[in-house]
């Protein structure tokens, strides 16, 4: 196992061009995929163990399969590339799309000819103004060269939300609507919406859908920037090549944001099995002089990983029994002077703020949340306060229909259980007085510095940046608007 950064879908040297892009063997995988029926591309990606880079980690070759298995035999299907990546602290989507994104196109292209898909969309915030420029130079040039065939690639400008990242939510932004979840999965609605009915049925916001049974609507493919990356390379190389990095049930590699209270912020190509340790260190410098590691989140997605800890493998084996994942791959650390108080106000602002309010549980108690947890880092809540935290804590995700609110029950709640002493330090009004911890989109990583979101500060729970909160939420806005539409 390598015990230094790798390069695997991380270029040190960016490719600029098609003809650079070809001098480094890119197409072989489409070349040998254009070789195979798409039972024969499945096998591939089944045989190489990847597994999803964008949080879950599901494995790929399965997921591909249900999308095959799920085709409608009226309508086409889509392959989404999701690079909106708003999770805190992750950068890497961004930077391979910067560095190279003609091997995230290929792979894709690669992905609709084994699901049967007649175009490709790759889902990118507006705001990325580079990696939009890299992208649609890449398309052009590989649409040029021929290599989409009957394909169409596109894509679809997203919003600055969190939740354009959620996989349905997504698919909303790219049919033209809010991004808010749907309750029905990518495999069984994809981006085509097939809809009867009044478009401003209040009882569905998103996609106008239910859970159906039987459905005509086509399914959609969504995989993240660095998996179809990995995908390129597998059919090039071959299964074997890929497992030869890695373990068993984690083979390849995983691209890692580190920032935070580290030496520097930076991106990095690591060998899964790494430790956790070691990837801080070979990316992040390791924590500031005569400063240690009190902390570390993986974005707002998984427990807080302590400090006894860190030397767990960056796989998925040993990472989930205890709790803890590699999510997107972004790290936040935080040393020794950082108050842990603070940073579950922070998290638990985000994801209120964050929060579409489809479902008012997750909106609502998330603001109660967020609300009790900056009175606490500010000494101005009690016992009582804390009691009431971990009572909505409990409800925050009743009748969610994605995962946001749990994240709040997984995130927030891991922090409050792991310090104790620092809540009860605010309790009896002994620890500092603090705001919360800015927990943001990372908007850059500039000369090894984070540059984070700080926007976010005086974003409202309506989304909007209005000096004050009307009180209403952005489910609310988006039915105002689907009724103003109807009276036109």
């Amino acid at each position: 196992m390598s015990s230094g950064l790798v390069h695997r879908v991380t270029d040190p040297r960016p490719t600029t061009s098609l003809e650079q892009y070809i001098q480094r063997r890119g197409g072989t995988g489409l070349s040998t995929a254009g070789d195979l029926d798409p039972a024969e591309i499945l096998a591939v990606v089944d045989a190489s163990g990847l597994r999803g880079r964008g949080g879950a980690g599901f494995p790929t070759g399965k997921k591909w399969r249900t999308v095959a298995e799920f085709r409608s035999a009226e309508l086409p299907t889509a392959v989404v590339v999701n690079a909106a990546e708003g999770e805190p602290g992750t950068y890497k989507d961004r930077h391979i799309l910067r560095t190279n994104p003609y091997q995230v196109i290929e792979g894709a292209l690669i992905a609709a000819r084994a699901v049967g898909a007649s175009s490709v969309v790759i889902g990118l915030k507006g705001k990325e103004t580079d990696a939009q420029a890299a992208v649609h130079r890449a398309i052009d040039e590989m649409v040029e060269a021929g290599w989409a065939g009957d394909v169409s690639i596109r894509v679809a400008d997203g919003p600055d939300e969190y939740l354009f990242g959620e996989e349905t939510a997504l698919l909303e932004v790219i049919d033209g609507r809010f991004p808010f979840p749907r309750i029905a999965p990518p495999w069984r609605r994809g981006v085509i919406e097939v809809t009867d009915g009044d478009v401003a049925d209040a009882s569905n916001l998103s996609a106008h859908v239910e859970m159906a049974g039987a459905t005509d609507a086509p399914p959609a493919l969504v995989n993240n920037a660095e998996t179809m990356a990995n995908v390129a390379h597998i059919l090039a190389r071959g299964a074997d090549w890929f497992r030869t990095e890695g373990t068993d049930q984690s083979p390849g590699t995983f691209v890692v944001t580190v920032t935070g209270a580290t030496v520097r912020a930076g991106v990095g190509e690591v060998v899964a099995g790494t430790t956790l340790r070691h990837a801080l260190e070979l990316i992040g410098g390791g924590p500031g002089a005569g400063r240690s590691i009190k902390a570390v989140l993986s974005g707002v997605s998984n427990k807080v990983i302590t400090a006894d800890l860190l030397d767990t493998p960056l796989t998925y084996e040993a990472m989930q029994p205890l709790g803890i994942g590699p999510g997107s791959g972004g790290f936040i650390v935080f040393d020794d002077t950082a108050d842990m108080v603070a940073v579950a106000a922070g998290v638990a602002r985000f994801l209120a703020i964050e929060s579409c309010g489809q479902c008012s549980p997750c909106k609502q108690d998330g603001l109660t949340i967020a609300d009790r947890l900056a009175a606490l880092a500010a000494n101005d809540a009690s016992e009582d306060d804390l009691a009431l935290i971990i009572e909505r804590l409990a409800s925050v995700a009743d009748g969610a229909r994605c995962f946001l609110a749990s994240q709040q029950q997984t995130t927030a709640l891991s922090i409050i259980e792991a310090f104790p002493d620092e809540l009860a330090a605010h309790v009896a009004k002994t620890a500092p007085s603090v705001p919360p911890a800015l927990i943001a989109e990372l908007a850059s990583i500039d000369d090894e510095v984070a540059v984070w979101d700080e926007r976010h500060r005086d974003k409202q729970p309506d989304w909007t940046y209005d000096a004050t909160w009307a009180g209403r939420t952005p489910a609310d806005r988006y039915r105002d608007h689907l009724l103003e539409s109807e009276d036109l």
